[in-house]
C-alpha cells in the first residue's frame, strides 16, 4: 500500500509562531511604574512624619479641639460632602456625549473617592471612572478623554476662582516660613514625579493628552455638555470650601468665609501637585500652613484640618470601597 508522499513545500512551510511574549515589557514597566509611584509616595509621607512628630502636641490638640466642636456645623459640613459626589457626577456626564445611567454614575463617582485614597496621582479613582465608562460602552480612549477633559475643566475652575478671590482679600495669599526638611521632601518628590512621567509613563501621557483639545472643543458644541461640565466642576470645588467653612464655624476658627475659601482653593491646588493618595500629608499640610499664616492659631487650624479630612475622607473610605466591591461584582467596572 502506498503512501503519499508530503511535499517538500508543505514540510518546509513556516509554523505558526507563538504568540511573542508582550507580557514581558508590559510586566516590566508596570513594575517601574509602581517603583516609582512608591518612591514619590514614600518621599512625601516621610516628610510629613517627620512634621507630625515635629509638632505632635499641636495635632494633639487639635484632635481634642474637634471632639468638643460643634456639632450642627459638623453635620452641615457632612451634608456639603455628601454634595460633592453629586457634583463629581454632573461633570463626568457633562464630559460625555452619551446618556449614563444616573444611580451608577453617582455610585462610581463615590468608589473612585475612596479608590483615590488607595493609589496615588489619582490613579485609583481614574481607574475606577475609566472601567466605569467603558462598561457604559464607550471605548477606551474616549473614556481616557473624558476623564481628561474633567481633570482640566476642575483645573481652570479652580485657578479662575483664585483668581477672582485674590484680589477680594489682598495680602491674603502669601508664602510661609517652611523648614528646610518640608522644602527637600516636597523638591524630593517633584524630581520622581517629573523622572516618572518623563521616564514610563511619557508614551501614555502623551496619547491620553493627545485627543484633549478635539474633546474639549466637542463638549463645547452642546451647551447642555457645557453647563454639566463647568457646573459640576464649580459646585464641586464650592462644596469641598463649604466644608472646611463648616467645620472652621464647628471649632470656632475666627476666619471670614471668603477667606476659608481662598486659602482652600490655593492649598488644594498646591497639593495637587504631589502625587500622593487622596493628598494624603500633601493637602493636609497645605491646609494647615495656609490656615496658619493667616492668622489662625495652629491647634484651631489642627483641628480645621483634622474634621476637613474627616469628613471628606476618613468616614466615607469604608463604605466607598463596600460600594466599589458591589459595583465590581455585579459587573457595572
Amino acid at each position: 500500500m502506498t503512501q503519499h508522499a508530503v511535499p517538500e513545500a508543505a514540510q518546509d512551510a513556516p509554523r505558526p509562531a507563538a504568540p511573542p511574549a508582550a507580557t514581558a515589557p508590559d510586566l516590566s514597566v508596570g513594575r517601574r511604574q509602581a517603583y516609582w509611584q512608591v518612591l514619590v509616595c514614600l518621599a512625601v509621607l516621610l516628610g510629613v512624619a517627620y512634621l507630625a512628630r515635629r509638632h505632635w502636641p499641636v495635632v494633639e490638640t487639635g484632635a481634642l479641639g474637634l471632639a468638643v466642636a460643634d456639632q450642627g456645623w459638623l453635620l452641615a459640613g457632612a451634608a456639603a460632602a455628601l454634595g460633592t459626589w453629586a457634583a463629581s457626577a454632573l461633570a463626568q456626564q457633562g464630559a460625555v456625549a452619551r446618556r449614563l445611567p444616573g444611580t451608577r454614575l453617582l455610585a462610581a463617582q463615590f468608589a473612585a473617592s475612596a479608590a483615590g485614597h488607595l493609589l496615588p496621582a489619582g490613579l485609583g479613582a481614574g481607574a475606577v471612572n475609566l472601567r466605569f465608562l467603558m462598561r457604559c460602552g464607550l471605548p477606551a480612549g474616549r473614556s481616557a478623554g473624558a476623564l481628561a477633559v474633567k481633570a482640566t475643566a476642575g483645573a481652570v475652575v479652580r485657578l479662575a476662582l483664585i483668581a477672582v478671590l485674590a484680589p477680594l482679600s489682598p495680602g491674603l495669599l502669601r508664602v510661609p516660613h517652611i523648614s528646610w526638611a518640608a522644602v527637600a521632601a516636597v523638591l524630593g518628590a517633584a524630581v520622581a514625579l517629573a523622572a516618572l512621567l518623563a521616564g514610563p509613563l511619557r508614551p501614555r501621557c502623551r496619547r491620553a493628552l493627545a485627543g484633549v483639545p478635539a474633546d474639549i472643543r466637542a463638549v463645547h458644541a452642546s451647551p447642555a455638555r457645557a453647563a454639566a461640565l463647568w457646573g459640576g466642576s464649580l459646585a464641586f470645588a464650592a462644596l469641598h470650601s463649604l466644608v472646611l467653612i463648616a467645620v472652621c464655624r464647628a471649632v470656632e476658627l475666627p476666619l471670614p468665609p471668603l477667606q476659608v475659601t481662598l486659602l482652600y482653593l490655593a492649598a488644594s491646588s498646591a497639593a495637587a501637585l504631589l502625587p500622593t493618595p487622596g493628598g494624603l500629608g500633601s493637602l493636609d499640610a497645605a491646609l494647615a500652613l495656609a490656615l496658619t499664616a493667616s492668622g489662625a492659631p495652629a491647634a484651631t487650624a489642627a483641628s480645621a484640618v483634622l474634621g476637613y479630612r474627616l469628613l471628606t475622607m476618613w468616614l466615607p473610605l469604608l463604605p466607598g470601597l463596600a460600594v466599589l466591591a458591589v459595583l465590581v461584582r455585579r459587573k457595572a467596572l
